[in-house]
């Protein structure tokens, strides 16, 4: 069982490993993983309203697992906001726990709570195994995605 909380300053280090221990090939060379670098990031998020960096925690206080979740405002669906999910991620050597399935659980709960009419989010084509992760829990892929990297 997880404690799932908001992150804190003291988990961005576990949060930016587990981040790029999961980055695709087109985004590992972005990342240098010095810590420093994304707490400005970091620190942002924190004071946005509408945007949070989770972790998922065991017994021991250790950070095994993070996703952000943004709430999107729009005209569709009858103006309801959807919940979009970014950066979902279990530590490598915690995967096939059931600890991935605890953290999307609880970003559907979130969304939900806060009257999203969805949650949607995006996995880059080459993780074929976070693919098979979303479409067991009931996430279907309806949108092809497009990309712009600078």
């Amino acid at each position: 069982m997880l404690k799932i909380r908001v992150a804190k300053d003291e988990d961005i280090e576990a949060v930016v490993q587990m981040m790029n221990g999961g980055a695709s090939s087109q985004r590992v060379h972005l990342e240098n993983g010095e810590t420093d670098t994304y707490k400005p990031a970091f620190h942002a998020i924190q004071q946005c309203p509408n945007t949070d960096i989770y972790v998922g925690e065991t017994e021991t206080g250790e950070a095994v697992a993070t996703f952000q979740l943004t709430y999107v405002k729009g005209l569709a669906f009858n103006g309801k906001p959807r919940g979009q999910i970014e950066s979902m991620h279990t530590r490598a050597d915690m995967r096939g726990q059931g600890i991935g399935q605890e953290m999307l659980a609880q970003a559907v709960k979130l969304a939900r709570d806060k009257g999203c009419c969805m949650v949607q989010l995006t996995s880059n084509k080459e993780r074929s195994g976070a693919h098979r992760f979303y479409t067991s829990n009931g996430f279907l892929p309806t949108h092809e995605g497009f990309k712009l990297i600078f």
